[in-house]
């Protein structure tokens, strides 16, 4: 039978939901579909929170391909609607190392500390909005692009706003997520000048070189 949750219970489940599901990994290898399966809906969010956080530290080699691919798949589902997420099985079984999920555990309480001071529910028509989900998605998607490009020395960049729109989802906080496309179209037109300083670079070598 379903329960109300009024926002402020909301608020303080989250915090408190992602550091003991982080404290499960750290003990008992806890798999990525393990954490949708208890989380449902809120998965979405959370895993991809759970996702894209180790791109604001360095992070081991090889997960990056592997993480991205996971946070774009549900992302995507997210455009189109749907609410119970799902992930192959080969991504599903991921279980994280104890030693990577105690780092992330650690930096996590450092982030949460910051976001439980600028998040609460606000303007829980627009959050609530079926348009608003896929909005969201959309953002993720692109974001989560922009994160696996190979433009060097940028993923925190894109992070941040992936991890503003996963937190204000969770939160049904509408105000910190319209300034979160505020952030996506701020972070797209920084890409673009990244881009386009890159591809002028070849043009500036010979006034660099020394002749």
């Amino acid at each position: 039978m379903a329960t109300h949750i009024n926002s402020r219970q909301l608020h303080v489940r989250f915090s408190q939901e992602i550091k003991l599901l982080l404290q499960k990994l750290a003990e008992q290898h806890l798999s990525l579909g393990d954490i949708l399966a208890e989380t449902s809906e809120r998965g979405f969010s959370l895993v991809i929170a759970l996702l894209v956080l180790p791109f604001l530290f360095p992070m081991p080699p090889g997960l990056a391909g592997p993480f991205g691919a996971a946070c774009l798949l549900l992302s995507i589902q997210m455009i189109l609607g749907r609410r119970s997420p799902w992930l192959p099985k080969r991504i599903a079984r991921y279980k994280f190392p104890r030693p990577f999920a105690q780092l992330i555990l650690q930096n996590l309480r450092r982030v949460t500390k910051i976001l439980e001071k600028i998040t609460r529910p606000r303007l829980t028509k627009i959050a609530e909005h079926p348009l608003t989900w896929r909005i969201n998605g959309f953002c993720i998607s692109w974001l989560t692009l922009l994160l696996m490009s190979p433009v060097p020395f940028t993923n925190p960049i894109p992070t941040v706003g992936i991890l503003l729109l996963a937190v204000a989802t969770i939160e049904s906080d509408g105000l910190l997520i319209c300034v979160s496309y505020g952030i996506t179209i701020l972070i797209t037109i920084l890409f673009g000048f990244i881009c386009y300083a890159l591809w002028l670079a070849p043009s500036w070598l010979p006034f660099l070189l020394p002749k």
